[in-house]
């Protein structure tokens, strides 16, 4: 015998179930309009269904911008700290109109659930790595602030997982999608500036120092604050409020990364963008009366700058070429040797740094499986960039690096700071 199947569009199938279920009960079914897309709502079935992981200072403002998405819904925060996931739950809760977002005190738990897409990952630099490489392979897309890496084998292999997982990442490297700062990057990169000679990034401190620990101070209720799990990979120490606050703690290679990684992953990030995404230098020198000059294979410079900027607010870049140059910063202005290299375009100024923009490109990606702008490995080359500074800068002396080995030339001593071992049972 066989059976003839009739499709149904799922709009009729809707309207014919309503009609059936009105005619069965006196009362009629009273489906919202937001389940249906109606009155400007995104249908449930377009939404990315988000998590978040760390809800501090940087999370809270993050946690902001995606709330502000039309098509995202949170359901779910992980945090160490009571009080955060109680101030995360209310926020999110009263942008969805309900009470249901669930908290977390260990982020495994976020990761095991099946209905959730993308999670924003702004714990501490020291969790970051960690946390988006259990995330990949959980199959979930992340937005991860920065740094994002603890050392050179962390970028690494946090690239190589994104790639071999297809999974979308997002640097927390706002500025790629600011107007001002992206026009910049065009004019290095495209020769409008004629060869590129010079790129100049601001570290804010040229200091790399290792952590340690502090005066030990009485160890809280776990549900209050968990310290086992905000060292996390992270070699133990005393509890102390100071470092839990992030006071000397951890940003790279059991070295506190200073101004060169934590300013570096936003100022060298777009120098990398100006000259191309290529690879990170092959030379670090050290530093100079506040400068410190790394080369580029093709000969280009990357210049880590405390002084000589023109005001143009925090996070300056400078790029110089044979026939002209511009510099520009969070004012969201900029400085052009020639306005001839407008070229009649005109430039939006946003000042501050925002990160809606680079949030939006991060769910536009999510839906369309596309390459973000601060995607894993734009961020591996820029924080290896960092990484390497900052050991040259520890060492204070010149280190040569082998961008295709990916390690420092004859350098036991450089070498040995490329990793770090992870405190059990945490892995990479």
């Amino acid at each position: 015998m066989s059976t003839k199947v009739t499709r149904v569009p799922r709009r009729r199938f809707l309207q014919t179930a309503l009609s059936a279920a009105g005619a069965a009960v006196a009362a009629p079914m009273i489906i919202p309009s937001s389940a249906l897309g109606l009155d400007g709502a995104v249908p449930p079935s377009e939404r990315v269904i988000c998590a978040g992981i760390g809800i501090g200072n940087r999370g809270t403002y993050d946690l902001g911008c995606f709330l502000e998405q039309k098509d995202v819904q949170f359901v779910a925060l992980c945090d160490i700290k009571e009080a955060r996931r109680t101030s995360g739950k209310k926020k999110i809760d009263e942008a969805n109109g309900n009470d249901k977002c669930v908290t977390y005190r260990d982020f495994r738990e976020v990761l095991d659930r099946k209905d959730i897409d993308a999670v924003l990952i702004a714990t501490g630099p020291n969790w970051h790595a960690t946390a988006a490489i259990n995330a990949a392979r959980a199959g979930k897309d992340m937005y991860c602030e920065k740094p994002c890496t603890k050392n050179i084998a962390q970028s690494l292999i946090l690239a190589e997982v994104m790639r071999r997982t297809g999974r979308v990442f997002q640097a927390g490297t706002q500025r790629r999608n600011l107007p001002h700062f992206a026009f910049a990057c065009e004019l290095a990169r495209t020769g409008k500036l004629g060869k590129l000679k010079k790129v100049f990034a601001h570290p804010a401190g040229m200091q790399a120092m290792t952590s340690g620990w502090l005066t030990p101070e009485e160890l809280p209720n776990k549900d209050v604050v968990d310290w086992d799990m905000y060292l996390g990979p992270a070699a133990w120490r005393p509890f102390n409020a100071k470092q839990l606050d992030g006071f000397n703690f951890e940003k790279g290679g059991g070295l506190v990364g200073g101004g060169v990684l934590e300013w570096g992953s936003h100022c060298v990030d777009l120098c990398q963008w100006a000259v191309g995404d290529c690879p990170p230098p092959v030379e670090y020198n050290a530093p100079v009366d506040g400068q410190l000059v790394a080369k580029y294979e093709s000969g280009v410079e990357l210049i880590y700058r405390e002084k000589g900027w023109i005001p143009l607010g925090s996070c300056p870049v400078r790029f110089e070429g044979e026939t002209g140059w511009v510099e520009t910063g969070d004012s969201g202005k900029m400085v052009l040797s020639s306005p001839e290299l407008l070229s009649g375009r005109t430039v939006a100024e946003i000042g501050g740094y925002p990160a809606t923009f680079h949030v939006r490109d991060f769910i536009d990606c999510v839906k369309t499986r596309g390459l973000t702008k601060g995607n894993a490995d734009a961020a591996a080359n820029a924080h290896i960039a960092c990484h390497a500074a900052n050991i040259a800068l520890f060492l204070n002396r010149q280190v040569k690096y082998d961008t295709k080995k990916n390690e420092f030339i004859n350098d036991e001593q450089a070498n040995r700071l490329r990793s770090e071992a992870l405190r059990e049972p945490w892995r990479v």
